[in-house]
C-alpha cells in the first residue's frame, strides 16, 4: 500500500479501531458531540502506589516504571545551574521518580550532560533511563548514540526512542537499508540499549505510518511517546486515532506536552494538576512532564498523590472546557507551527538522504 492509500485509510480506520480488555481501559463506544467523536480510551486502574507516587508497567516489556517521568528538556535549561540540575533530579528520584526523559539535541546536550552527572553516587541503578537519538542514517545513529553513553556516563541506555518522527518520509528512511534501524539494532544486540521506541507531535497519520513500516519490517516497538492532552482530543487528535493502536498492540504510551510547555495553561480554562490527571486517566505508562524548580516538582507529586482515574463523565465535563479554544489547534503549537521542530531547525542532525534517493535523485556537481 502506497502512503498516500494508507493516509487516506488511516482517516478511516482511525475512527473504527476495537480495543482489547487489557491495559484495563473501558471498552470504546460512540459518543456524539457536533457530529460524531471517537472514544479515547482510559484505564481503570490508577497503578500500584507506593508513597506519593504511581507505578504502572511498560507495554509488555514487564519493567514497571513511575507514572510521572522526568521530562529532560528543562533540566537542561540555560537559566538551572548544574547543582540546581543535580538537586531537582536527585529530589525526584528520592521521592519515587524512576523514569528518566531525554535526548541527544537537548539544550546542545547539556541535559544528558547533567542528568549523566546527576545519576552518580548510585543514582543509575535507580532508574529506567531513556533518551532519544535524531538521526535517520546509520552512521548518525551510530554516533549519537555513541555521544549520548558518553555524556550521561553509563554503559546502557533502557529506552532509546527515534526522535520527532514529524515528516511523512521518516518511517522510510529510518527503515530503510542503511538506516538508522540498523544502528539502534546493533546498539541493542550489544546491550548498549534495551528498548526501542519512536517519539513525535506533528500529526496521528505519522504514528500510524511509522507502525505500518515497522510491521512490514518485522519490528515491534517497545513505546511511542506521543502528546496527550486536554486539548488533542478536539484536534488532530492522537488519543483518538493512535492511542487505541497502542494498546491493541501492547506497546508502552509515553504521554508528553499535558501542558504544552504551559502554553496550554495560557487558556485560562485548565489548571495544572486537571492536565497530568487527564493525561494520567489515559492508558499511559508515564506522563512526562517538564520540571525545572522544586515547586514544579512538588505539583507532579502532588497529581500523582491525589489522582483517581476519570470515568467518561468527568472526562466529557473536562473536555467540555477546553473544546472551544481547542478546536484550531491554537494551543498545540507543536502540531500547528514548527516552533518545536528542532530538527527541522538542523537537518544536518538527520544525516543524508537514503542511498536509493541519491540514486535516483543525485546531488547536482
Amino acid at each position: 500500500m502506497k502512503r498516500r492509500e494508507f493516509f487516506k485509510a488511516a482517516a478511516v480506520c482511525g475512527a473504527a479501531s476495537t480495543l482489547p480488555a487489557a491495559f484495563g481501559q473501558e471498552k470504546a463506544s460512540a459518543t456524539q458531540e457536533n457530529g460524531s467523536m471517537n472514544q479515547i480510551p482510559l484505564t481503570s486502574s490508577a497503578g500500584t502506589r507506593k508513597g506519593d507516587m504511581l507505578y504502572r508497567t511498560l507495554g509488555r516489556t514487564g519493567e514497571r516504571v513511575s507514572a510521572i517521568g522526568m521530562g529532560g528538556f528543562h533540566l537542561g535549561h540555560p537559566a538551572l545551574t548544574d547543582d540546581q540540575s543535580t538537586r531537582l533530579i536527585r529530589s525526584g528520584i528520592d521521592r519515587g521518580i524512576t523514569f528518566m526523559d531525554n535526548s541527544w539535541d537537548y539544550n546542545e546536550g547539556q541535559s544528558e550532560i547533567r542528568m549523566g552527572k546527576a545519576l552518580k553516587d548510585g543514582y543509575r541503578q535507580k532508574v529506567f533511563l531513556m533518551t532519544k537519538i535524531d538521526g535517520r542514517t546509520k552512521e548518525v545513529a551510530e554516533r549519537q548514540i555513541e555521544t549520548s553513553l558518553e555524556r550521561l556516563q553509563t554503559d546502557h541506555i533502557d529506552l532509546v526512542q527515534h526522535h520527532e518522527i514529524i515528516r511523512f518520509d521518516d518511517p522510510d528512511r529510518i527503515f530503510a537499508e542503511g538506516g538508522a534501524q540498523e544502528a539502534v539494532l546493533a546498539a541493542q544486540k550489544a546491550g548498549k540499549i534495551r528498548y526501542i521506541g519512536f517519539t513525535g507531535h506533528k500529526d496521528p497519520h505519522i504514528h500510524l505510518y511509522m507502525l505500518k513500516v515497522a510491521g512490514e519490517h518485522n519490528f515491534h516497538f517497545d513505546t511511542v511517546q506521543m502528546p496527550l492532552n486536554v486539548m488533542d482530543a478536539h484536534f488532530r487528535s492522537f488519543g483518538q486515532m493512535v492511542l487505541p493502536e497502542l494498546v491493541k498492540q501492547e506497546i508502552g504510551v509515553l504521554g508528553m506536552k499535558s501542558m504544552g510547555d504551559s502554553v496550554i495553561l495560557k487558556s485560562k480554562v485548565v489548571t495544572p494538576i486537571e492536565c497530568l490527571h487527564y493525561a494520567l486517566s489515559l492508558p499511559t505508562s508515564v506522563v512526562i512532564t517538564g520540571i525545572d524548580k522544586p515547586e514544579i516538582l512538588d505539583q507532579a507529586f502532588e497529581a500523582a498523590k491525589t489522582f483517581q482515574p476519570m470515568n467518561r463523565e468527568q472526562v466529557a465535563r473536562l473536555l467540555s472546557k477546553t473544546k472551544e479554544v481547542a478546536m484550531a489547534g491554537k494551543y498545540e503549537l507543536f502540531k500547528t507551527s514548527s516552533h518545536f521542530d528542532s530538527t527541522a531547525k538542523h537537518p544536518d542532525w538527520l544525516g543524508g538522504d537514503t542511498p536509493a534517493v541519491q540514486k535516483l535523485a543525485p546531488p547536482s556537481a
